[in-house]
């Protein structure tokens, strides 16, 4: 095994164990589609995987506004 991909494995590793998991919605599944695109693209997987994970990120909270949004609005017009 190449130490570059060693050293790639541990700083993933390491990165994802401090960001946590409240921060983390939408990133992971993001980063998986943004690195094998990266990668198919031409051996970019890590930039793919960076650029995954923001924009994964942004859906998520795009999301939980529209849901918190349409729940706000479903309770407000229910009759008392």
């Amino acid at each position: 095994m190449n130490t570059r991909h060693v050293v790639t494995a541990i700083s993933a590793l390491t990165l994802l164990a401090a960001v946590g998991t409240a921060h983390a919605e939408g990133c992971l599944k993001g980063a998986v589609v943004g690195g094998v695109a990266g990668h198919v693209a031409g051996h970019h997987a890590v930039i793919g995987a960076m650029g995954g994970c923001i924009v994964g990120h942004h859906y998520a909270k795009e999301k939980e506004k529209e849901r918190a949004l349409s729940v706000s609005q479903r309770t407000a017009a229910a009759p008392s």
